[in-house]
């Protein structure tokens, strides 16, 4: 069996949880069949890139990503079936499909009903995108949702899709990878000292950190606060997380902001050494990122959206902060559990250790990456 991943994001290019699935999935799934990543952008020596011309470098995002999409299906003619990643790359196994007649598999990261704010980033692309996720979804042959959450958000935005066609297989971790790894001379030289909590994650309007920002207003000004934080994906997100960490770093002198990318071992080490990892998302499918957190042995607080309460067990390896759409409430639920929870070290390190023994024993790569090839096995054996 010869595979094709589509996928936008692909090393070094990866800024986001999808990006993460797919590359620790690809690297389980080359143990049991053969596989070909086709991704977006250059050329790389483990995929086939496709890099636009300068001229279309200057349209619409979703129209660059359909160029790209097209291109793509051109050359999936030798793979047996087309396994998509996010809504940039469903229409070149869509496209693929109906061109070349390969069954088309999707995994479903995200959905775009669910992020009307991304008007706010590409305009009318927003519909076009909306668009091309409803065709491929309609017309795919089976639709991996990463949590059970997913699964019914995604029966829910398109109910003319077959329920049997819809499965939850969940996202994994490299527990190998990600492990409790603290580095006092990594602290010094960014100059981090004290207890500390941690955000990481791109700043979008779906992750919520606008939410944290507020609430660490109220928060004990003893405690601190790391953010791995950058790519903003609209300007006015952007400026309103900028203008908030700013104001708390002019109040404060134990706010550390890192705009951009850190190496992998960096932001494992900032996790591992913080007492506490916070996760504000208003819109998360399953929210990897706690994974990742668990995974260095850092006790969790998230939000209880999506496929979150998945991951993250209420009272065993952290604490859930019910969203209902209140901005208000939300933030005031989450300054008082940080004050409550950083203060109770004892706690923090109980749930941390809990964390990672569920992470190893929950969320291999390797049992997804079999549960996955069983289903492309189902697939083939119907078409």
């Amino acid at each position: 069996m010869k595979v094709g991943l589509v996928t936008k994001e692909w090393e070094p290019h990866i800024y986001g949880g999808a990006g993460v699935h797919i590359k620790y999935l690809t690297k389980s799934l080359t143990k049991l069949i053969e596989t070909q990543v086709h991704c977006f952008g250059e050329p790389r020596t483990d995929a086939i890139g496709y890099e636009l011309s300068d001229s279309e470098k200057k349209l619409n995002p979703a129209l660059q990503a359909l160029i790209t999409d097209l291109a793509m299906a051109e050359n999936l003619k030798s793979v047996d079936l087309v396994h998509s990643h996010t809504w940039y790359a469903n229409m070149a196994g869509h496209f693929s499909k109906l061109l070349n007649g390969t069954p088309h598999v999707i995994s479903a990261h995200s959905l775009e009903p669910d992020r009307p704010w991304k008007a706010e980033q590409i305009g009318g692309g927003y519909a076009i995108s909306s668009w091309a996720e409803k065709t491929a979804y309609e017309g795919a042959d089976a639709i991996i949702a990463v949590s059970q959450g997913m699964r019914r958000d995604v029966l829910k935005a398109y109910p003319a899709l077959d329920p049997n066609k819809v499965h939850a297989i969940l996202n994994g971790i490299d527990t190998e990878k990600y492990r409790p790894s603290p580095n006092s001379q990594l602290l010094s030289k960014y100059g981090i000292s004290g207890r500390y909590a941690i955000f990481v994650g791109r700043i979008t309007r779906q992750k919520g950190l606008a939410h944290l920002l507020r609430a660490w207003q109220e928060v004990n000004p003893e405690f601190g606060l790391v953010l791995a934080a950058g790519s903003p994906d609209e300007p006015g997100i952007g400026k309103e997380v900028s203008d908030a960490i700013n104001k708390l770093k002019a109040e404060r002198n134990n706010v550390w902001w890192f705009e951009k990318m850190l190496p992998q071992d960096e932001v494992i080490s900032l996790l591992s050494s913080a007492d506490l990892f916070i996760c504000p998302s208003i819109y998360e499918p399953l929210g990897i990122v706690n994974l990742e957190a668990m995974a260095c042995e850092t006790a969790v607080l998230a939000s209880d959206v999506g496929g979150i309460p998945e991951v993250v067990e209420a009272g065993v390896t952290g604490e859930l902060i019910h969203y209902d759409g209140q901005a208000d409430s939300f933030e005031v639920k989450f300054t008082e559990r940080i004050n409550a929870l950083m203060s109770e070290p004892d706690k923090l390190t109980q749930y941390g250790k809990a964390g990672r023994v569920r992470a190893i024993s929950n969320f291999s790569w390797d049992s997804i990456a079999k549960e996955t090839v069983a289903l492309y096995e189902r697939v083939l054996n119907k078409s």
